[in-house]
């Protein structure tokens, strides 16, 4: 299982789901039928860069990463999303 770390104020979630290609070895096509999406469908979600939390998760399963996302209080405490 890979975890990759989405860095949102770091980098863009499309140039993090390039790594995410790179290291699992897996094409854009492959991981957009993985999900049920045409190629096409999928270059255009990358070309937009809106992903829902859903589709993040997908995205994951789809390459058998985990996808990790919460808030963190001032005071320490995480409040998970996924």
């Amino acid at each position: 299982m890979f975890i990759i770390k989405l860095e949102v104020n770091i980098m863009r979630i499309d140039q993090q789901l390039k790594i995410l290609s790179v290291k699992t070895n897996m094409t854009f096509a492959e991981i957009g039928g993985r999900i049920n999406k045409s190629p096409q469908a999928f270059s255009q979600k990358m070309k937009r860069g809106n992903y829902s939390l859903y589709e993040l998760e997908e995205i994951a399963a789809a390459t058998g990463a985990k996808i990790i996302c919460y808030f963190e209080l001032p005071n320490g405490e995480i409040i998970k999303l996924v």
